[in-house]
């Protein structure tokens, strides 16, 4: 299970992960800028005129217990020509790993259309970037490689002006979005790459766009979908046979719907969002139990003929420095400019 599990989720190793004990939140502090100033002799030195730094506090709060289950019957088991509990275990790890990465691109992308949580008088610290791909209104933006390569250097430049450290930037792209990318790696000497050949294609930070490495997921928010989307005037045609998992609707993720804890965002709040950029301190993760697996034995065995398999963990997740947080986006969509966030692109908002 837990093998299942790392292999899938890509966003535990690139946010701010933290484990709790003997808790139900954690708090992030936030320093703000300090500036300099000349000392006059015979003057007394007791901090800054300007009583920097303004420091602020985000509380992450744990989520209820996220499960996934399921019944192995003991006459199924054995008359199965195949081996049942590793192959359960690995997708029930999928299924904890789908949901782990969904919730903290959500965090990550409401992160970039806040304002900063340092707040003092005259001292204003910078808030999230929405930066718009291409510029027209079609959907088919999104998947343009020329205007993904322009909008990462327009978010590199948003992400230095405001100060964000260079190390730990990465983007999250779905799938199409990627491979649109790679097919001109050869004619853009501009886009960097680590490797040639297949491994090329593994989505896995191979590719660098100034000094951002790109990965692929199908569990950002795209379009108002999962990962996702097709027809309309995205201009990208779905395949046979999808089934219900590829490109679903997003799910409501407010913090009041049961069992979650921290604000996740409605799934009418997406529509427009179709890539992020970001930097280790974009958001937090919080731990209490991390993934594990437990299987029922003894008496309970014999009484229901067959063990129950079960992955759990507990987590919470926020987006903690706004500054680092982009959000791609696609079309004129004002309303998603919330309060604080830099927008940039070929329209303004």
């Amino acid at each position: 299970m837990f093998k299942g599990f790392q292999h899938e989720t890509i966003a535990r190793d690139l946010v701010t992960k933290r484990t709790l004990k003997n808790g139900k939140s954690l708090q992030f502090i936030y320093t703000g800028r300090m500036t300099s100033e000349f000392h006059t002799p015979g003057t007394p030195i007791l901090g800054n005129s300007d009583k920097a730094p303004p420091v602020a506090e985000k509380t992450i709060n744990m989520d209820d217990l996220l499960i996934s289950s399921a019944f192995v019957y003991d006459l199924d088991e054995t008359l199965a020509h195949y081996e049942l509990r590793g192959e359960i275990s690995k997708k029930i790890g999928y299924a904890l790993a789908e949901k782990y990465d969904r919730l903290i691109f959500r965090a990550i992308t409401r992160g970039a259309r806040a304002a900063s949580p340092v707040n003092a008088t005259s001292f204003v610290e910078p808030g999230g970037t929405q930066i718009r791909v291409g510029g027209s209104t079609d959907e088919s933006d999104a998947y343009n490689a020329a205007d993904l390569v322009n909008a990462f250097y327009d978010a590199a430049a948003a992400l230095d002006e405001k100060g964000v450290s260079g190390q730990g930037r990465v983007a999250v792209l779905n799938p199409r979005q990627y491979y649109s990318l790679i097919q001109n790696v050869g004619s853009n000497g501009l886009i960097n790459r680590d490797v040639q050949g297949s491994a090329l294609q593994s989505g896995n930070g191979i590719i660098e766009i100034a000094g951002i490495k790109i990965y692929k997921s199908m569990n950002i928010p795209f379009l108002g979908k999962t990962g996702v989307k097709y027809g309309g005037t995205t201009g990208e045609n779905a395949p046979n046979n999808l089934g219900s998992f590829v490109g679903p609707d997003l799910e409501d993720a407010a913090n009041d719907v049961t069992g979650i804890n921290n604000e996740y965002g409605e799934e009418t709040e997406f529509g427009k969002s179709c890539g992020l950029v970001f930097q280790k301190e974009a958001a937090g993760v919080v731990e209490a139990i991390g993934p594990q697996v437990q299987v029922t034995n003894g008496d309970k065995s014999e009484i229901y003929q067959g063990d129950g398999i079960l992955g759990r963990m507990a987590m919470g997740a926020d987006y903690l420095n706004p500054a680092a947080a982009v959000e791609l986006i696609v079309g004129a969509d004002p309303a998603s400019n919330a309060t604080g966030a830099t927008t940039s692109g070929a329209a303004a908002f």
